[in-house]
C-alpha cells in the first residue's frame, strides 16, 4: 500500500472520568476535554495511513486546527475518523470529524510528517 488521498480508519472510545475537562485540567466541568478529543482524532489519522508507510518510518504530529463544537458526557461512545486529503512529499493533511450519539462533536484538520523513526529518536534525544 502506498501513501495517496483517500486513506481512512477510525478511533472509538468510551468517556470515562479520566477523559474529562477536570481529569485533564484543561476546564472544571466533567465532560470530555478537548486535548482528548485531539488524541482520538490524531489517533484514527495514524491508523489512516500505517499500513502505507516505509519499514522505519512514522508520522508525528505537526498542526492541529479543531473546533470542539459539543459536549459528550462520561459514559458517552465517541467515534473518530480521519481521512487522508493531500500529500505533499513527507506531509500528510487529514480531514477529521469526531461524533458521538447525538451528532457531530468536532471537525478540522490534521498535519503530520513522515519522519525516519530512528532519527527521529535521536534528535529527540539531542544526539
Amino acid at each position: 500500500m502506498t501513501l495517496r488521498p483517500g486513506l481512512t480508519a477510525t478511533a472509538t472510545m468510551t468517556v470515562s472520568d479520566s477523559d474529562t475537562a477536570v481529569a485533564l485540567r484543561s476546564g472544571d466541568v466533567p465532560v470530555l476535554a478537548t486535548p482528548r478529543v485531539v488524541g482520538l482524532a490524531e489517533e484514527a489519522s495514524v491508523h489512516a495511513v500505517a499500513g502505507a508507510l516505509g519499514e522505519g518510518q512514522t508520522t508525528v504530529g505537526y498542526r492541529v486546527q479543531l473546533d470542539h463544537l459539543a459536549p459528550t458526557a462520561v459514559g458517552g461512545r465517541v467515534d473518530a475518523e480521519a481521512t487522508l486529503e493531500t500529500v505533499e512529499s513527507r506531509r500528510l493533511t487529514f480531514r477529521v470529524s469526531v461524533n458521538d450519539g447525538r451528532g457531530l462533536v468536532a471537525a478540522g484538520r490534521i498535519t503530520r510528517v513522515v519522519v525516519e523513526r530512528s532519527r527521529f529518536l535521536e534528535k529527540a534525544a539531542g544526539a
